[in-house]
C-alpha cells in the first residue's frame, strides 16, 4: 500500500521534526518512523472495521422495528441484508482481520450513537434503496453497495472526525487508504490473508525508507556542502528549512540510490515540494537539482545501475 511518495513524505516530516527538536536523537527517529510507517496500515484496518460497524447497525434496526407494538408495512418487510450479505460477513467472521481489530485496538472508544446516525444516513440514500428492492442479490451487488457505503463515509463528518481523532497521517495516507479500501471492497467476500497485501514491505520500509533517513542524517554535513556552492544568489541561512531538507534528500537519493533513476528523483521532490512548502519552492528545487544533477554526472559522482536510469 505504501508508495515511495509516502515514504518520502515521512522520511521528510521526521528530519523537519529533528531540524526543530535538539533532544531528538536517530534511534528516536528510527523508531518514529518504523510506527509511522505501521499507522497507515492501521487506518485501513480502521476503516474497514467501521464498514463493518456501520453495517452491523442493520441487526439492531431489525430488533427495534421487530419489538414495535404496531410496526408499519416497512418495518414487517425489512431484512438486515446489509449485514447479513455474504460480503460483510466474510469480513464479519474473518478471525485473521477480527485479530488485526484487537491488536489495533480499532474498536475502542466507538460511540454507538455515532454509527447509528451514520447508518440511519446511508439508509436514505437512494443506492441503498435500491439495493434493498432487489429481489436475489449476488456478490457483485453486495461488493458494490459496500463501496457506495464507504463512498459515503468518506464524505460524512463523523467519519472524517473519527479518524483524523485517532491518527495525524490521515490526511498524508488519505489516497493510499482508500484505494486499499476500493480495492478490498470490490473483492468481497474476502478470504485467506486478504489484508498482508497492504502490509508495509520490507523493500519499502527498510531498504528504501529507512535507509534513506539513516543515510540523509548521516551525511547531513557532506550533503549540505555539496548543495550550498550551487545555490548562486541564493543564502543557505535564507534557504526555507523544509527546501534545505527535500535537497538534502534528493541529492542523498542521487548518489546513494543506484536502483533509483535520476529523473524519477527529481520529479518526486518537485512533486512533493508543491504540496509541503511555498508557492516558489518547486521552481527552486528544480532548479538545483537539476544543476547539482548535471555538475555530480560531469564528476561521475552519480552511478545507476541499468539502461535509462541516469535521463
Amino acid at each position: 500500500m505504501l508508495s515511495r511518495r509516502s515514504v518520502r513524505i515521512k522520511v521528510m516530516q521526521l528530519l523537519y521534526m529533528l531540524n526543530r527538536d535538539e533532544q531528538l536523537t536517530f534511534p528516536d527517529l528510527l523508531k518514529d518512523y518504523n510506527d509511522g510507517i505501521w499507522k497507515t496500515f492501521e487506518i485501513y484496518i480502521f476503516h474497514l472495521h467501521l464498514v463493518l460497524k456501520v453495517a452491523q447497525y442493520a441487526e439492531k434496526d431489525a430488533s427495534i422495528r421487530a419489538a414495535k407494538l404496531l410496526p408499519g408495512d416497512d418495518d414487517r418487510a425489512f431484512t438486515p441484508r446489509l449485514y447479513t450479505n455474504p460480503g460483510i460477513q466474510s469480513l464479519a467472521n474473518h478471525v485473521g482481520f477480527l485479530n488485526l481489530v484487537a491488536k489495533y485496538k480499532a474498536n475502542e472508544n466507538l460511540d454507538e450513537d455515532q454509527i447509528r446516525r451514520m447508518y440511519q444516513a446511508f439508509t436514505d440514500t437512494e443506492e441503498y434503496q435500491k439495493y434493498m428492492a432487489l429481489e436475489a442479490p449476488v456478490d457483485a451487488d453486495h461488493a458494490k453497495l459496500m463501496l457506495e457505503l464507504y463512498r459515503f463515509l468518506q464524505n460524512h463528518d463523523l467519519f472524517v472526525e473519527m479518524t483524523e481523532d485517532r491518527f495525524n497521517n490521515w490526511q498524508d495516507d488519505e489516497s493510499l487508504v482508500v484505494g486499499a479500501m476500493k480495492k478490498t471492497l470490490k473483492a468481497m467476500p474476502v478470504s485467506g490473508d486478504f489484508y498482508k497485501e497492504y502490509e508495509p514491505s520490507d523493500e519499502t520500509v527498510r531498504e528504501f525508507g529507512e535507509q534513506l533517513l539513516r543515510k540523509t542524517c548521516q551525511e547531513d554535513q557532506a550533503l549540505f556542502e555539496h548543495i550550498s556552492p550551487n545555490l548562486k544568489n541564493w543564502d543557505a541561512d535564507r534557504v526555507a528549512i523544509l527546501d534545505m531538507i527535500m535537497l538534502k534528500m534528493a541529492l542523498c537519493e542521487l548518489l546513494h540510490f543506484p536502483t533509483i533513476p535520476t529523473k524519477v528523483t527529481l520529479n518526486e521532490f518537485v512533486e512533493i515540494s508543491k504540496v509541503y512548502s511555498t508557492e516558489n519552492s518547486k521552481d527552486f528545487i528544480n532548479g538545483i537539482l537539476d544543476r547539482l544533477m548535471k555538475k555530480l554526472l560531469k564528476e561521475d559522482k552519480i552511478v545507476k545501475e541499468g539502461r535509462g536510469l541516469i535521463e
